[in-house]
């Protein structure tokens, strides 16, 4: 109890010195690197519009360790299995009841494997699907739809699933919209213009809600 309190502790100072978001390194084989360049360009975009101070490479850590609490956003994508140690799950789900928000983007093949990974994170407690009037789709960029669909592939809905604490989201599952690849760079996928800033709008109301919540 004494050192969980100790990492609380140190969360909530590193919080209010500063906010900084991090990659998801995570066990099962799946391709956790997918996306390299998502994260760096949805930094640069947010820094531009919401005037945060994101480092330009962001961080990669693993969900077992201390490193998670010195950022308020972490983000996780692939395509593959997923799975979580018993000392991953201890210390994420510390880590989320403290404060953190994890953002978790199916870039096409991963839902099969992550809901029963996050059903050890929250056993008593469902993934629900939010409304398209919550608030994380109306500010500072209004999606009056919801979650846009960024990328097809089954033909299904874009959906966003969450799991919350108190009213506060501290786990996002986006599903069939793949915003990660709308952050990449354009010559990876070439997608349009308004695909790319639609996805990038996304993610900065995302990145948003998690440092004010």
């Amino acid at each position: 109890m004494i050192i969980r309190t100790t990492v609380v502790l140190l969360f909530l100072m590193q919080f209010c010195q500063g906010q900084d978001i991090a990659v998801l390194k995570y066990s099962g084989g799946g391709d956790w690197y997918s996306n390299p360049s998502a994260l760096e360009n949805l930094a640069a975009f947010c820094n531009k519009e919401l005037n945060t101070n994101l480092s330009a490479t962001p961080k990669v850590v693993t969900p077992s360790s201390i490193d998670i609490f010195e950022y308020p956003f972490l983000h996780m994508t692939g395509h593959g299995n997923v799975l979580f140690s018993e000392q991953d799950v201890e210390n994420l789900r510390a880590y989320l009841n403290s404060g953190g928000f994890l953002h978790i983007d199916d870039n096409y093949g991963m839902d099969q494997y992550v809901r029963g990974e996050i059903s050890k994170l929250f056993p008593n407690q469902e993934l629900k699907e939010l409304a398209a009037n919550h608030p994380i789709f109306l500010t500072p960029f209004k999606f009056p739809k919801g979650l846009p669909k960024i990328h097809e592939h089954d033909k299904a809905r874009a959906q966003g699933f969450v799991i919350e604490k108190q009213g506060r989201i501290v786990l996002l599952y986006t599903f069939e919209s793949d915003l990660g690849d709308g952050w990449e760079d354009k010559e990876m996928h070439n997608d349009p213009a308004d695909v790319r800033l639609k996805a990038l709008r996304m993610g900065a109301n995302i990145i948003k809600y998690a440092f004010e919540h």
